[in-house]
């Protein structure tokens, strides 16, 4: 028998590693966590490239509260012990034996020193996907901004929010254009658990990639009114054009082309016979109505073909003020007036270079406008926010555990 040459070690390629790099396949659709390991050394040598240092008792500490707060997020949500419309399956009892996150990436690439089954080698698969996007929630630097973040995005917009004296709801300015609205609602902020449920089924499976963590949604009378908050939005600076993500902006509530045509000779009509503003309203209006989408034209597989919305995520330019350095300089103004004190001399030597006085980034936003008539469908049946989540649930679901669910021939609907 010929002998292996000892060079093909060397141009034996991971596949799935190239379709993740070059191909656009996710790191959550692998199988094996795309690295084969062999030992520690090796998972040390991983996890020091992901960012981890497990030799640091700490770090190693923090990995193994990730990998409990995993298993129990998979019992919660996925299993049937704590969602009914769970998968029948079991954690083996292999995996409560782990006391090491090393052994647990050994045991996804089978390698480990117990003799396991490939159904536990999968398992461990599935919990370093779970903790990988737990890491991803937890790592955002931009969550500790998250209150200032909420406050100057929303202010924009409550900058024209008005009630009358009926406490009827309107968009206005002080150059007299008005919009009446049904309601103007923000979003609360996004649970932690909905955001890992939500990076485990999306494609980009970092929290960076959540667009919608804040958001309004805009409620009109009729889809008329809609397409004009948007040029109020526009005119007024609430929002910037030049910092829409085109990729998010998704219309389901106007066919915009087909009104786009129809309404040349509307504006014809009026510049020919002289249509009072008023009548110009009720006709455009009704020619609105004629231009709505049956059938919603939606990109987002979770969503009911009878919702109908406009949406698109705006950027906006957070200043945010480091509170620390107010106080710290009155504490040095103190120093300053007492500098033969040992104390006050250290503090005044003190280098503060490296802390930031203002932190500035953009952060996305998600604005939500429908009219009266949708919203009343969208909030029904299979429109609803509710069936929106339990899609994107076993979205997920199927995804992370598909190999355990082919091995065990499972079905899920």
């Amino acid at each position: 028998m010929a002998q292996r040459p000892s060079y093909l070690g060397e141009y034996a390629f991971n596949w799935e590693t190239f379709d993740v790099v070059c191909s656009g396949k996710s790191s959550l659709d692998a199988t094996n966590y795309l690295t084969d390991f062999y030992d520690k050394g090796q998972v040390t040598n991983f996890l020091y490239g992901y960012g981890f240092d497990i030799t640091d008792p700490v770090e190693s500490a923090e990995l193994f509260g990730i990998f409990q707060e995993a298993l129990v997020f998979i019992k919660r949500y996925f299993l049937i012990e704590g969602n009914p419309d769970g998968l029948d399956l079991k954690v083996p009892n292999y995996l409560y034996s782990i006391t090491n996150v090393s052994d647990l990436f050994l045991a996804a690439t089978g390698r480990t020193h117990f003799k396991i089954k490939t159904e536990e080698a999968l398992w461990a698969g599935v919990i370093l996907k779970v903790m990988h996007t737990i890491l991803h929630t937890d790592k955002d630097l931009r969550y500790r901004y998250f209150s200032t973040i909420q406050q100057q995005i929303f202010d924009r917009f409550y900058k024209f929010i008005h009630r009358d004296r009926e406490n009827r709801l309107f968009l206005k300015n002080d150059h007299g254009t008005s919009i009446p609205l049904y309601d103007f609602q923000t979003k609360a902020k996004k649970t932690r658990d909905s955001i890992i449920i939500k990076l485990l089924h999306k494609q980009e499976n970092v929290a960076e990639e959540l667009f919608d963590r804040i958001g309004v949604r805009i409620i009109t009378y009729n889809k008329l009114d809609a397409l004009r908050v948007i040029k109020f939005l526009h005119k007024n600076y609430v929002i910037m054009i030049n910092n829409i993500k085109p990729s998010r902006s998704q219309n389901t509530l106007v066919d915009l082309p087909k009104l786009r045509l129809k309404m040349f000779s509307l504006y014809k009509e009026s510049i020919r016979s002289g249509l009072p503003e008023d009548d110009f309203y009720q006709k455009l209006n009704s020619l609105i109505e004629d231009c709505h989408y049956y059938k919603s034209p939606h990109a987002n597989v979770h969503s009911s073909d009878e919702y109908h919305a406009i949406h698109f995520t705006g950027r906006q330019l957070i200043k945010y003020r480091n509170p620390f350095m107010s106080s710290f300089n009155e504490v040095r103004k103190q120093a300053l007036r007492d500098k033969e004190n040992p104390l006050s001399q250290s503090l005044l030597n003190l280098d503060t270079s490296p802390i930031s006085r203002d932190v500035r980034f953009f952060y996305p936003f998600e604005v939500q406008l429908t009219d009266y008539e949708s919203h009343i469908k969208n909030t029904q049946g299979e429109a609803s926010h509710q069936e929106y989540k339990r899609s994107q649930l076993r979205s997920a679901m199927k995804r992370i555990f598909r190999p355990i669910m082919d091995l065990n021939n499972l079905k899920f609907d």
